[in-house]
């Protein structure tokens, strides 16, 4: 039986990665739940809606116009016609994601969309709240992390590897604001679900961890 794999974490800990393959090997589709708050923060900035305005981003998350489409382990981005991949994941972006998740408006127009897009199973979901709030009910959960460290090296490398300037320090200095941001907020903050599987991938490869994935979500199909 196809079943719902939720994969939580902070930002940098490889739930992108980790999410494309497995889905991959499962032959599952892939719901990036970060996308859709990355993508309302990138049309609340496009619109000069601030992240802190409650009524104008619940209404850009109420007509949020976005669809993904797996290209080999790329998992393309499109809000309309237009192609957002790389601009939600831009460093201010980034940010505005962590803002505006924690607006409720917000979480509650995306909350539906995203049960719907899960609700046959088949799917992996990528995310920080999705074992907790969006699939409590996953028959399969994770919670990816790794040390703040390792997440800024991560981080600084994928965007120099862009062409982008990237200071090491600052980036280690964003994650972790983002880190006590994104744990103390009132409204779904990032914590481990209690029956999820914890997996730090600090000295791991993502082959590893997949694999450690795989064989627990091919159990859980089996007693599903």
């Amino acid at each position: 039986m196809r079943i719902v794999v939720a994969i939580d974490g902070p930002a940098g800990a490889g739930k992108s990665t980790v999410t494309k393959r497995l889905a991959q090997q499962l032959g599952y589709s892939l719901l990036d739940t970060g996308a859709l708050y990355r993508a309302v923060a990138l049309v609340a900035r496009d619109r000069g809606v601030g992240w802190d305005d409650e009524a104008r981003l619940a209404k850009v998350a109420a007509e949020l116009d976005i669809r993904f489409e797996m290209e080999g382990e790329v998992n393309r981005v499109f809000l309309g016609d237009r192609e957002v991949t790389a601009a939600i994941r831009e460093p201010e972006i980034s940010d505005g994601s962590s803002r505006v998740s924690a607006v409720a408006a917000v979480r509650a127009a995306l909350l539906d969309l995203q049960r719907r897009l899960g609700e046959r199973g088949g799917v992996v979901v990528e995310g920080r709240d999705t074992g907790t709030v969006v699939f409590p009910d996953a028959r399969a959960k994770f919670f990816l992390t790794a040390s703040p460290e390792v997440r800024a090296q991560r981080r600084t490398q994928e965007l120099r590897s862009a062409g982008k300037d990237a200071d090491f320090g600052q980036v280690l200095a964003e994650i972790r604001e983002r880190d006590e941001r994104d744990s103390i907020r009132d409204l779904a903050p990032l914590c481990q679900a209690d029956d999820a599987v914890p997996i730090d991938s600090s000295s791991r490869s993502v082959d590893e961890v997949v694999a450690q994935m795989l064989a627990m979500v091919r159990e859980r199909e089996q007693g599903a």
